[in-house]
């Protein structure tokens, strides 16, 4: 059971996902609009965010750039009619966590709303360590050399089965598998994005990135304070 905002301007479209929704036992509210959207988002928290890009008042990717400078870290879910894959890269660089495109069965909106919500369980609930960077699945916070970087949902994700894994490769479709949901429309373009964004967040100037990629072979983590300058990019 989760509380869920659905922004949505499709009266009777929105009825029906608050309909399937409230099947599932979750609480859900829904605006008309991207300005009563973020203006909620701004005062009230949520599990889970449900977004359509094509709003009236403010564009679904304008509430998601505004939501996500914010710090915001809840999953956003986005609805779309364009099957472009622009738009889906455009909204991954933004921080959306997954995309439903429209037109969708309740049995696939439950589904992506599932795996959203399902968060990562550590068997043990100890703090990750590799090299200076630090990772507390519980509180959901990232330190390298003790100063907190701020992550996106998935790039936590991706960062933490990485942290889980280390020295280990692992080819682009087995990453996807492992961090994104098994119902997701994420692509290969998406999981280089997430990478790209945690370099940008993590590297230090001078030294080799912390995610290695081996050309044809895959991703990984690698980074060993006393012999990184060996290793090659």
């Amino acid at each position: 059971m989760a509380k869920i905002l659905v922004v949505e301007d499709d009266a009777e479209f929105a009825a029906v996902i608050e309909e399937w929704l409230s099947f599932d036992h979750h609480t859900v509210e829904v605006v008309p609009t991207g300005t009563e959207g973020l203006e909620r988002l701004q005062v009230f928290e949520y599990e889970l965010v449900i977004l359509d890009l094509g709003l009236p008042g403010m564009s679904g990717m304008d509430i998601l750039r505004s939501f996500r400078a914010q710090g915001a870290m809840t999953p956003v879910l986005i609805l779309t009619g364009k099957r472009a894959m622009e738009d889906k890269l455009e909204g991954f660089e933004t921080g959306a966590d997954d995309f439903l495109t429209k037109p969708f069965h309740g049995k696939e909106l439950s589904a992506r709303v599932k795996a959203l919500l399902r968060r990562p369980q550590a068997l043990v609930p100890t703090v990750l360590t590799h090299g200076d960077i630090e990772l507390d699945p519980d509180n959901f916070v990232v330190r390298r050399s003790g100063e907190e970087v701020r992550l996106l949902p998935k790039e936590f994700a991706l960062l933490q089965f990485m942290m889980r894994n280390p020295k280990r490769l692992f080819v682009a479709d087995e990453l996807l598998l492992r961090v994104w949901s098994s119902e997701s429309e994420a692509t290969s373009e998406a999981l280089t994005t997430c990478i790209k964004r945690l370099r940008q967040k993590l590297d230090l100037p001078g030294q080799p990135s912390v995610v290695r990629n081996v050309h044809g072979v895959g991703y990984g983590l690698f980074l060993v304070p006393d012999t990184a300058k060996k290793m090659p990019q």
